[in-house]
C-alpha cells in the first residue's frame, strides 16, 4: 500500500513540474551575449531559395530537450510584427521556424517581395530566457 501511495505522490509531483516552465536567467553576462544574422544582411536583395546563417555570442547552441544553463536553440521569425509571449513556448508555424536540432543555418524559400527576419533564442522547452536574447529585425528583398 505504501508503495502505491509513494508512486502516486511521485507521479503527482512530476506532473506539477510539467506545468511550470523552468527558465534560466541570462543575467550572468548579458553585455557579452548577442544573437544576430551572419547572412543575409539588412537590406540585402536575395534570390529564393537563399541561405540564412545564425550567429550567437556568449551562449551555447544545443538541441531542444537538453537542459543546460546559458544555452538554447534558434527560432527564426519571418514577417512577425508582434513578438510571441516571452513566458511561454515559442509557437511553431510558418512564421515561427524552430531549429531544435541545434542548427545554425538553413535554406529559406520566400515569395518575391520585402520580408522581415528576426532570431529569438529558446531554451530546451522552446521558451525564451528570462532576459530574452533576440536579434535586431532585418529586412530583405526577395527578387
Amino acid at each position: 500500500m505504501r508503495l502505491i501511495i509513494s508512486i502516486g505522490l511521485i507521479s503527482f509531483l512530476l506532473s506539477l513540474n510539467a506545468f511550470s516552465y523552468p527558465r534560466y536567467s541570462s543575467d550572468d553576462d548579458t553585455k557579452n551575449q548577442k544573437l544576430f544574422f551572419v547572412i543575409p544582411s539588412n537590406g540585402e536583395e536575395v534570390t529564393s531559395p537563399f541561405k540564412v546563417e545564425f550567429g550567437l555570442i556568449g551562449m551555447d547552441v544545443v538541441p531542444a530537450g537538453i537542459d543546460k544553463p546559458m544555452s538554447g536553440h534558434h527560432h527564426l521569425l519571418i514577417d512577425v510584427e508582434k513578438l510571441p509571449n516571452m513566458k511561454a513556448p515559442i509557437p511553431a508555424d510558418k512564421s515561427h521556424l524552430h531549429f531544435g536540432k541545434g542548427q545554425k543555418e538553413t535554406m529559406l524559400e520566400l515569395p518575391k517581395g520585402k520580408h522581415t527576419l528576426q532570431l529569438l533564442l529558446g531554451n530546451y522547452l522552446h521558451i525564451p530566457h528570462d532576459k530574452p536574447l533576440i536579434s535586431e529585425r532585418i529586412e530583405i528583398i526577395v527578387k
